[in-house]
């Protein structure tokens, strides 16, 4: 049975519960999203501590991209402060110090 038929079943039985459902339903891939993201930013920053010098540069940029976008879905769900994630995770001041800033391959 698929959500949308189970939807349909609640919503003969109790309209009411097929918003609830939803609304559950939005949230539990709202954390797991959240958590997917985060485990991307631990294993990036993990990733930089043993990088090569030769390499330091682009890994950088990826963790600093990384941590951007979690912050930034962080703060879709509702989370404006990421103060204790920054501790938690251990994110150095070189990795927010470049947080937003966009490298092109090109110049003008």
């Amino acid at each position: 049975m698929s959500l949308r038929d189970s939807l349909d079943l609640i919503r003969a039985v109790r309209p009411e519960a097929c918003t609830a459902a939803l609304q559950n339903e939005i949230a539990a891939e709202r954390a797991s999203s959240l958590g997917a993201a985060e485990r991307h930013v631990v294993t990036a920053l993990e990733g930089l501590g043993n990088t090569e010098s030769h390499n330091r540069d682009s890994a950088l940029a990826e963790a600093r991209r990384l941590v951007w976008q979690y912050f930034v879905q962080r703060e879709l769900v509702g989370f404006r402060r990421h103060t204790d994630v920054i501790q938690e995770l251990k994110i150095t001041p070189e990795v927010l110090a470049g947080l937003g800033a966009i490298q092109t391959g090109k110049t003008k």
